[in-house]
């Protein structure tokens, strides 16, 4: 089995910073995309940001230019770095990420247990 463990998450004030990390751990696995995504209250889950080795990254118009993702594929863990924090960036923010566990034919999709930013003065 695979784990996905959030950390970072918290409180800042309109214009803060804050960083999320999350790692993959578990069976032998070959991880293809690793991301975040977010859900409002009241609203659907939606893509922040998404990295696949080998390609640039994808964000969402909302956060382009604010967030960055980054990756490290040796220790299995994706960052965002969220800057200029707006009100409407909070939400719980979920990891996910799309990998192969070892011997099996096909990926799937992982997810870690959320972890909740708010952004409010």
């Amino acid at each position: 089995q695979v784990q996905l463990v959030e950390s970072g998450g918290g409180l800042v004030q309109p214009g803060g910073s804050l960083r999320l990390s999350c790692t993959a751990s578990g069976s032998r696995f070959t991880i293809y995309t690793m991301g975040w995504y977010r859900q409002a209250p009241g609203k659907q889950r939606e893509l922040v940001a998404a990295i696949t080795s080998g390609r640039d990254p994808d964000y969402a118009a909302s956060v382009k230019g604010r967030f960055t993702i980054s990756r490290d594929n040796a220790k299995n863990t994706v960052d965002l770095y969220m800057n200029s924090l707006k009100p409407e960036d909070t939400a719980v923010y979920y990891c996910n990420a799309d990998l192969r566990i070892a011997q099996s034919s096909s990926s799937n999709d992982y997810w870690g247990q959320g972890t909740q930013v708010t952004v409010s003065s």
